[in-house]
């Protein structure tokens, strides 16, 4: 496996922790086109049939994570999704050059699920804060600014590889700090309140 691969992968698992379906639909559009290569055991993923359902879903997804309230259902059922997302398409993004995942790629994936988890613990932890200071009227602010995120991730994991990890590893650092003041905020509430 050579770097490259390996940047795409990280782009890919980072993307996928802030939209799975639009990252996945525009990654099986990359595939249908011939512009990302994948595993043979994951070539079903630029097939026509699961390009249009990815990209139903990519559309589901984008209109109701502008809903407050649905937002919040759906960050929900992403804590199961993300992971397996990533898991898959970095299995298929690495497992291009070997006709069978090895143990490497299969590691891989493991990291892969966790970085989206990762990513996906920061958005969830930015959501709640904007929903209590914004009573959910700055949600759909934050998630179009997600959305330009992810389909930049995406499309330069694909055409840039090294440009897209390097956004990545910026969005998984912002996330990190996003967290660290949330961290710190809740703890001086409680603090004032005892």
């Amino acid at each position: 496996m050579d770097a490259t691969s390996f940047a795409t992968a990280y782009a890919l698992s980072t993307s996928i922790g802030l939209r799975p379906f639009m990252t996945l639909a525009l990654a099986s559009l990359a595939m249908h086109l011939g512009y990302l290569h994948v595993a043979p055991a994951f070539a079903y993923l630029g097939a026509d049939g699961a390009t249009w359902l990815l990209a139903g879903l990519a559309v589901l997804e984008f209109a109701g994570d502008k809903i407050p309230a649905l937002d919040h259902v759906l960050h929900v059922l992403h804590f199961g999704i993300k992971p397996v997302a990533a898991a898959i398409l970095v299995g298929g993004a690495l497992g291009a050059v070997g006709a069978s995942p090895d143990a490497t790629t299969y590691a891989a994936m493991g990291l892969a699920a966790l970085n989206a988890l990762g990513v996906h613990s920061g958005v969830t932890a930015l959501r709640g804060a904007s929903s209590a200071m914004t009573l959910g009227i700055g949600n759909p602010v934050v998630s179009v600014v997600e959305d330009v995120i992810a389909i930049a991730t995406t499309l330069l994991a694909i055409l840039a590889p090294f440009v897209g990890a390097a956004l990545a590893l910026a969005i998984a650092i912002g996330a990190l700090v996003v967290l660290r003041v949330l961290y710190r905020e809740l703890r001086k509430r409680r603090a004032v309140r005892a």
